[in-house]
């Protein structure tokens, strides 16, 4: 074979190759297959992960699965991390997980039972070895079995401040209540006043609180509307404490009427590498009615030079790969 006969079979191999090939990846929402929603994003050992609510009728909620990334995009599933046989008193609704490492241990703060009045049920603690559990009950109870504030114990948040203090934060039904976490959780510290619970509900509030600090300032995001609607929405505050007050600077991300409908209930992951955050949410296909139809998404969130939450535009697309350094 000639020179320039080899040299066209080359570019010819190559050409059918790169036709073959498999495309890279350009659309990154949802993030993963399946209904989820109520996502809870963090990051463990340069990993990222990712915890929802399994999206489906509420005899049906009685596990929650994980995810995690290398870098957002290829995610990989971690099957059944807790489930209703670790924890006795939950029998349905597990909702809104949210984790923490605490001395080399992983605790996950979930809700369950949809508790009302005098039921048996509320915000329970799991613990574990691994991000990727199993997790097992750690209290054998709620750790939140009633209602204070009017608050549902449900969406339950955790939040460790600058001093090494741990709060829970938490509520549904349009009430938000804080309170200080034992270094052990296993209980509350009451406040100087011997409360327990505090209501720090903002205007608007529904749902889903999530609380961090940017340049000193404390972020507190939730959501508002009815998660079933298409006006699902997320909303915030900033103030100089956990405490607050909190007093609503207006929504940060909404459904839009061509890419999906009600965009709420998040979380927010900021890499450590850099200034970047990402807002983990759940939101509705256009082309779906069940309520129970909901995906997770990811987008990039960004800031105006005055420290405000820029509106966050949800995009099929998502977001690009990140590798943390």
């Amino acid at each position: 074979m000639n020179r320039v006969l080899f040299g066209i079979l080359i570019v010819f191999c190559s050409k059918t190759i790169a036709q073959n090939a498999v495309p890279e990846k350009t659309t990154n929402n949802p993030i993963f297959k399946g209904w989820y929603a109520d996502p809870e994003g963090i990051i463990f050992d340069k990993t990222y992960w990712v915890y929802p609510t399994f999206s489906a009728p509420f005899d049906d909620q009685v596990f929650l699965d994980a995810f995690s990334s290398p870098d957002l995009v290829n995610w990989t599933k971690h099957a059944r991390i807790l489930d209703t046989t670790a924890v006795k008193w939950a029998k349905r609704a597990i909702w809104a997980p949210s984790i923490i490492k605490n001395k080399n241990k992983y605790f996950l703060f979930f809700g369950a039972n949809d508790v009302h009045e005098n039921e048996i049920g509320g915000i329970g603690v799991a613990v574990a070895s691994k991000p990727e559990g199993p997790f097992k009950d750690y209290l054998g109870k709620p750790l939140v079995g009633e209602i204070y504030n009017g608050a549902q114990p449900i969406d339950q948040f955790v939040f460790k401040d600058k001093d090494g203090q741990y709060y829970l934060i938490y509520g549904g039904w349009r009430h938000c209540n804080i309170a200080k976490l034992k270094a052990d959780f296993t209980g509350f510290i009451p406040f100087k006043d011997k409360t327990i619970f505090k209501e720090i509900t903002p205007e608007n509030y529904t749902e889903g609180p999530f609380v961090f600090i940017r340049n000193n300032k404390y972020y507190f995001m939730w959501s508002e509307g009815d998660w079933g609607g298409p006006d699902y929405c997320v909303a915030y505050a900033i103030a100089d404490s956990v405490m607050g007050p909190f007093k609503r600077i207006g929504k940060v991300l909404q459904q839009d009427p061509k890419i999906a409908k009600g965009a709420g209930h998040h979380s927010i992951i900021k890499a450590p590498d850099s200034d970047r955050y990402y807002i983990v949410y759940h939101r509705r296909p256009i082309d779906e009615t069940s309520i129970h139809s909901r995906e997770t998404c990811i987008e990039e969130m960004f800031f105006d030079e005055n420290g405000l939450i820029k509106p966050v535009v949800i995009t099929n697309d998502g977001v690009k790969a990140h590798l943390i350094k």
